[in-house]
């Protein structure tokens, strides 16, 4: 059964702390970045979808990914209306940031180096993910 868009945006922030790791709740609640070429997606190839690790929302299949080399989990395509994107200035860098749009979890940032058919990276942390196989 498909959620109802932004369903999970009313959870409030203790709600996430107690549902959530701390590592979990860092990343996708405090905008946090796991370190490159740590995570459990980064070198990963089986076949299936990839879903929001707050609030289970498909997001990704695993037919987009590709290996951009950047250490985080790519994808050339994300599942459509499922993410949303939005200016990110910190740091002093110009970038998008994407999040859930179900829940606003930060899942990562989307670049335009990315291959074609799109010429997007979405370069994806791989706690904010969780994975189904395809069956």
């Amino acid at each position: 059964m498909e959620q109802k868009k932004g369903k999970d945006k009313n959870v409030t922030e203790q709600e996430w702390e107690k549902k959530l790791t701390p590592e979990e709740f860092h990343i996708l609640r405090e905008k946090g970045t796991e370190k490159p070429f740590t995570g459990e997606y980064d070198k990963f190839d089986k076949k299936g979808m990839y879903k929001c690790a707050g609030c289970g929302t498909e997001l990704f299949s695993s037919v987009t990914k590709y290996d951009s080399g950047c250490g985080w989990p790519a994808f050339y395509e994300a599942l459509p209306d499922k993410i949303e994107e939005t200016a990110d200035n910190t740091f002093g860098m110009k970038r998008i940031e994407i999040t859930c749009e179900n829940c606003g979890g930060h899942l990562g940032h989307v670049f335009n180096d990315g291959p074609q058919p799109s010429g997007l990276r979405y370069c994806v942390n791989s706690i904010s993910l969780d994975f189904d196989s395809e069956k």
